[in-house]
């Protein structure tokens, strides 16, 4: 299977922090612009300090590299670079994450988050030939409360709003101390996503699905350990979002070679393929699906089956959906008629 065809696919991405979208030259031109200091010199030294053994030492350098997005025009750069790139993977439609927290707690308004990304994400789709989203993800080892307010502050934007989320730290932090925002975003009609089963048990994903109502599991990796779990998710389809590079970055997994993607779709699962913090791990959608294709020997229809995957789990109406899933077919159709 060639390069060309992944690119080729259209797809969708579900699981992209865009503040992680951060590349490091655009790390320090923004640090040099806003003035700054940053403990790099240089992309080489931004890069070597991308060793990660755990979410945590990852997230330690996560939230320092945010604090040189300050101003709208940082933000709107941040995404109109990651929409850039998106299209160069094939993708079609992104649902992407922003945490108004990392931002607010140091004194950018939120206005200015959710205006800077909010234009970007505006001209998307004329631009790039990307329709997108966004979601609010809440920080869940910051207090309840502060989410809560976090919300009540973004109710004005709600209409730039498709869901709400929560990521970062999950070791300790059970989605049971969320279950209360969560109610609240559902009945202001956001959809809801949870990151679930990364590093935390599979405990976690049931009480996401059970309290949060989640209606899609942000990695879920670990769910496998849990069969009962395994096979509640199988029945009622429930989408989960799966981030080859990231999981082996972070130490979820210990090689490419080792990860259970494949396992997780022959059981019936509905996974997903995303780039999580590209900027950090090493890879955007298209070099996720290369690694899992080059690794673990990936079918062309293996392929097609996680770009479909893509489409059914986003918040597109039916009609959006299946205008995709018609591109697809004409993709796998025009490969065929070069085959034949």
């Amino acid at each position: 299977m060639s390069s060309d065809f992944l690119v080729a696919l259209p797809k969708a991405e579900l699981h992209v922090h865009i503040e992680g979208t951060l590349e490091p030259a655009s790390l320090l031109e923004a640090a040099q612009r806003n003035g700054v200091r940053l403990p790099y010199a240089t992309v080489e030294d931004v890069q070597a300090a991308y060793r990660f053994t755990d979410l945590q030492s990852f997230l330690d350098i996560y939230y320092a590299g945010m604090s040189v997005l300050q101003y709208e025009t940082d933000f709107f750069d941040l995404a109109e670079a990651y929409f850039r790139r998106a299209q160069a993977c094939g993708i079609v439609h992104v649902e992407f994450f922003f945490d108004p927290q990392a931002h607010t707690l140091r004194g950018v308004p939120l206005e200015v988050v959710l205006d800077g990304l909010w234009e970007a994400s505006r001209l998307s789709e004329q631009r790039y030939g990307i329709s997108s989203a966004m979601i609010m993800c809440f920080l869940r080892d910051r207090p309840a409360a502060e989410a809560m307010a976090t919300l009540e502050a973004a109710l004005p934007f709600g209409e730039r709003i498709v869901g709400v989320g929560l990521d970062s730290a999950e070791r300790g932090h059970p989605p049971s101390k969320f279950a209360e925002v969560f109610a609240r975003a559902r009945a202001e009609g956001w959809h809801t996503v949870a990151h679930a089963g990364e590093e935390g048990p599979p405990a976690y994903v049931v009480d996401a699905l059970d309290l949060l109502h989640a209606e899609r599991i942000d990695h879920g990796v670990r769910s496998l350990e849990d069969s009962l779990l395994v096979e509640r998710l199988r029945q009622s389809g429930t989408p989960l979002t799966i981030c080859p590079l990231s999981n082996v970055k972070l130490g979820v997994v210990n090689r490419i070679e080792d990860h259970p993607l494949t396992t997780m779709l022959e059981r019936g699962l509905h996974v997903t393929v995303n780039s999580d913090d590209p900027a950090y791990f090493g890879g955007y959608l298209d070099d996720n699906f290369r690694a899992l294709q080059d690794v673990l020997r990936m079918e062309r229809d293996t392929c097609v089956t996680l770009a479909r995957n893509s489409i059914t789990a986003s918040f597109l109406t039916p009609a959006q959906q299946r205008r995709h899933l018609n591109a697809i077919d004409a993709a796998c159709s025009e490969v065929a008629g070069e085959g034949a």
